[in-house]
Order: structure tokens, then C-alpha cells, then sequence
């Protein structure tokens, strides 16, 4: 019997990975102008980092993680998100140290048990950014703009940005105690999730995807109306910062996020091109985050975005990739002499493609047609006698007798 994939872990097949490519490409301009560098951090980390750092009391860590004991009795789990990692990289190595002010993206598969569906897998991939050493709310501004030329580099103009402020330590509490009393006067209308994490993290019932909790929560307070004078200052000043460079956004009071370690501006680029899984990225201020994981007071804000869904919104189709030529030879001699050809313009930076069966010139060209090569160039013994071969633009049907050596067919066919 053939071994499948395990379940929610998906091949990313030719055709597709152009797009992801692509994602990424963009990805690293952007970020580029804005100054990030990339960080490599590894996939498996110590199960301590996400329990500290993500909250005890989140879906992610009660339900979602790969979490085992090693052949060393160590407990650690593949990473269900980036920041963590980053942050711990960032005080082992004191990256700090050299530079107060950290900007790092980094890209690749993070891993969650939860039901696959549209969009969401089991082996997900993210792109992230984090912008450490900086509270100024000019930089949440920054951060989220960047963010959206993101998208709008890549041609998508639909994906809104929501955005909201959690408060902060100082002002996060009484909100918390007032959200509680309110969630235990609707209890019976609470899911179980919600009622079983009532005490620990009342937050969650604010964005619960059940028909009840959203009934339940609909008059809850905001705790955008309990800010503190600094946390609603600097909510302020995000807003005005974002105003003055034109970028677009929305209030949405509601968004919690599913992380413990968030801190006042949070985030979220939402689309109604996905169905229910409707955040394409989201993100937000973590100032508590470096001194929870052991390292200095250094505060933080950062973003990830889901690649699988940023490429369900792209179309496919452009990004195939091509040949520039397809070589078509016919008997041995023309095989020797395309083989050697194709290697010389491949050094040279040229796609390209040949048959390797001897197969029959109507056979050669309809794979050169399959590939959608830009041209063709047919070797026959003629060819080979005179020096000269048919060069043909496969899109026009237009074709000329050219030199057959490598320079002249680099030419012409980079010429277009």
C-alpha cells in the first residue's frame, strides 16, 4: 500500500511554489526598505519558551501543540509560531547589545494540531516581522504600514487593516475584572471553551467564532473604553501617525488576539475573499514579552502572516514558469550537439529545455508546447551540415534562420 502524507501536512507542488516564491520575493523587498535583516531560528525549540511565552491558558498551548519527550527526556515542541523563537534568539545571542533598536523578518512552517480546513494546516507556513527596543508609537505606525504596502506590492487591495488596543499592565486589569463579571451574568449563554477559560483568560470570549458567545459578548465592555491615560495616548498618536502617511484602517474593539503576550496597538489584515478564516495577517505589541523570557526590558511589536492564504488570493496562472527555448533534435548527432548547446546558454542565465528520448519532431513539439516555451530551435542533420536552424516564436509563429552557435541564439532569445 503507497504511503500517504500525514494529515494536514501538504505538498507544495510546481506551479504552486512559483507563488510562494513570489510572496516571498516581494516580502523581502519590502522589507528591505524598511530596514529588516532575516533570522533563521530553528523549528523545535524547549516546550518552556511557548508555555511562557504564549500563555498557559491559550488554545494553542492547551490544545494545538506538538509537544514530546526526546531521547534526551527533554520536553520540546515544534514551533506553533515565530515570535517566540525570534525573541529567544534575540537575548541568547544579545543581539541588543550591538544595536538597541532590532528589526528581523524571518520566513517558514510552523506547526499546529487543529482541524484542517481552507486556508489553515496542521504544517502551516508563516512570513514575519519584529521591530524590537522601540514604544514609540511612530514605529506600530511603521510597522503597519509596511505591512499594507505589502499587500498593495503585491497587487492585493482588498485585505483590510482592523486594529485596537489591549492596555497594558496597569490598566488591563480592572478591564479584565469588569469582562469577568459580565461573562459570569451570561455564563449559560457561553460555549465551553469560553466558560471553562473564564477565569484565566475572560479576553478569548470576545472573539470566540461560536453563534452564542458572539450573542453573549455583544454589549461586553471594550477595552478600548478602559485604556489607561498613557495607553490612550499612545493609541492616539498610532492613529494620527497612520493618518499622516494615508494608510487605512479600521477600529475594531473586539479583537483580542489569541496570544497572552500582547500589549496595547494589536492588529489584523482581514479579507472576505476566505470564507471564515478571515485574517491573512495579524500582529501586535508585545512590551512584556523580552523580560517574561528572561531577557532586559526591551519593548516589542511585531506581525506573521499565513502564506497559505495570501496565495489563496493570488491567481496561479502567473506565475508558471517557462523555458525561454526548447530545443528540438532529431537524430543523434542533432541530441549531441542540443545537449551540448543547452548547457552553454543555461551557464548564460537561459532556461532551457530539450527532449532526451529521441522521440519523433511532433512528439518534441508538443512538449515544447506543454512547457509554453517562448521559442524553439529545431537541430536536424541539415542544420548541423549548414550551421544554420530554425528559430521559431512559439506565441506568433513568426521564425528565422539563425547562426547556430551560443551567442547568437542567447541573443535573440533574451532579446524579448
Amino acid at each position: 500500500m503507497a504511503i500517504s502524507a500525514i494529515k494536514g501536512f501538504n505538498d507544495i507542488l510546481p506551479g504552486e511554489v512559483e507563488k510562494w516564491q513570489h510572496i516571498e520575493a516581494v516580502a523581502r523587498e519590502v522589507f528591505r526598505c524598511y530596514g529588516f535583516s532575516e533570522i533563521r531560528v530553528p523549528i523545535m525549540e524547549k516546550t518552556e519558551l511557548f508555555s511562557r511565552s504564549i500563555g498557559d491558558a491559550t488554545d494553542i498551548v492547551e490544545k494545538e501543540m506538538y509537544s514530546f519527550i526526546d531521547k534526551g527526556e527533554n520536553k520540546v515542541t515544534l514551533r506553533p509560531e515565530g515570535t517566540a523563537g525570534v525573541m529567544r534568539a534575540l537575548i541568547e545571542q544579545k543581539l541588543y547589545v550591538s544595536d538597541p533598536v532590532s528589526k528581523l523578518y524571518y520566513m517558514g512552517p510552523m506547526f499546529r494540531y487543529e482541524r484542517p480546513q481552507k486556508g489553515r494546516y496542521r504544517q502551516f507556513h508563516q512570513i514575519g516581522a519584529e521591530v524590537t527596543g522601540v514604544s514609540d508609537p511612530k514605529v506600530d505606525a511603521q510597522v503597519l504600514t509596511m505591512l499594507c504596502n505589502f499587500f498593495q506590492r503585491l497587487g492585493l487591495h482588498e485585505p483590510s487593516m482592523e486594529i485596537n488596543s489591549l492596555g497594558c499592565p496597569e490598566c488591563r486589569p480592572a478591564y479584565r475584572e469588569a469582562l469577568k463579571q459580565f461573562l459570569r451574568n451570561h455564563l449559560s449563554e457561553l460555549c465551553e471553551d469560553c466558560r471553562r477559560r473564564l477565569e484565566t483568560n475572560p479576553l478569548r470570549a470576545l472573539d470566540c467564532k461560536s453563534e452564542g458567545c458572539k450573542v453573549a459578548t455583544k454589549d461586553a465592555p471594550a477595552m478600548i473604553d478602559a485604556l489607561c491615560s498613557e495607553c490612550d495616548t499612545h493609541f492616539a498618536a498610532v492613529k494620527d501617525y497612520l493618518a499622516s502617511v494615508g494608510t487605512e484602517y479600521r477600529i475594531n474593539s473586539r479583537m483580542v488576539r489569541g496570544l497572552d503576550y500582547y500589549t496595547r496597538t494589536t492588529f489584523e489584515v482581514v479579507t472576505g475573499l476566505l470564507g471564515s478564516q478571515s485574517a491573512v495577517a495579524a500582529g501586535g505589541r508585545y512590551d512584556g514579552l523580552i523580560s517574561d523570557l528572561g531577557g532586559p526590558a526591551i519593548p516589542g511589536i511585531g506581525f506573521a502572516m499565513g502564506v497559505e492564504r495570501v496565495a489563496l488570493l493570488l491567481d496561479s496562472a502567473e506565475f508558471k514558469t517557462a523555458p525561454d527555448l526548447f530545443i528540438v533534435a532529431l537524430g543523434e548527432a542533432a541530441q549531441k550537439k542540443a545537449f551540448t548547446l543547452a548547457a552553454d546558454l543555461q551557464r548564460s542565465g537561459a532556461a532551457v529545455e530539450l527532449d532526451y528520448e529521441g522521440k519523433s519532431m511532433k512528439s518534441q513539439m508538443r512538449r515544447a508546447d506543454k512547457l509554453a516555451a517562448t521559442f524553439t530551435l529545431i537541430i536536424g542533420e541539415t542544420e548541423l551540415t549548414s550551421g544554420k536552424a530554425p528559430l521559431k516564436e512559439m506565441s506568433s509563429g513568426l521564425q528565422n534562420e539563425i547562426n547556430l552557435d551560443t551567442d547568437t541564439v542567447l541573443s535573440l532569445i533574451k532579446r524579448r
